[in-house]
């Protein structure tokens, strides 16, 4: 047995982003949906936007994106020098000793839940400029926010399953 864990290569700064991209991406839409269901339930439909008007927000929302990577990265960096528990927790999924379906399950419920509220202020911020009538109260946002966990949980359960199709985690097969 290997008593010590294999370093890594230091993750690069475009992986970062394009990750980060990638799921805020997923997150800004199905947020957007779930805000739109909440308000329709809530409060009547104070929030509407068109596609345009959606597209219009997102290009104000992926530089803050590309900022919440970058910030990211380095408070990794400082919590976890040298990837060390990150290099012991894929170790630990590759032998079926982790997540044996869902990946991330608390940080899916968590970063559906936060990429909601980001969606929300960011469509409110952005509505000067885009020309959107937007009204949003806590309540709503807090209910597309708990809503949007299942777009997290079932990404997170989407990626569980491509671990187990592909083999990762083949000793989760065993026990």
């Amino acid at each position: 047995m290997n008593a010590s864990p294999k370093k890594s290569p230091p993750e690069s700064v475009w992986t970062w982003i394009l990750i980060t991209l990638l799921w805020g991406t997923v997150f800004f839409f199905t947020s957007t949906w779930m805000l739109g269901k909440a308000s329709a339930w809530l409060d009547a439909g104070g929030f509407q936007p068109d596609g345009s008007e959606t597209l219009a927000v997102y290009r104000f929302y992926a530089p803050v994106l590309i900022v919440i990577a970058l910030v990211a990265k380095v408070v990794k960096q400082r919590l976890d020098p040298g990837s060390l528990r990150q290099i012991e927790r894929q170790r630990a999924v590759k032998e079926g000793k982790r997540e044996r379906l869902f990946v991330s399950f608390a940080g899916g419920i968590a970063s559906s839940f936060l990429f909601a509220v980001l969606t929300a202020v960011a469509h409110l911020a952005a509505a000067p400029l885009t020309g959107a009538v937007i009204r949003l109260n806590a309540a709503t946002v807090a209910v597309a926010g708990a809503m949007n966990i299942a777009a997290g949980l079932g990404a997170s359960l989407f990626v569980g399953l491509i671990f187990l199709v592909s083999g990762i985690g083949s000793g989760a097969r065993r026990a």
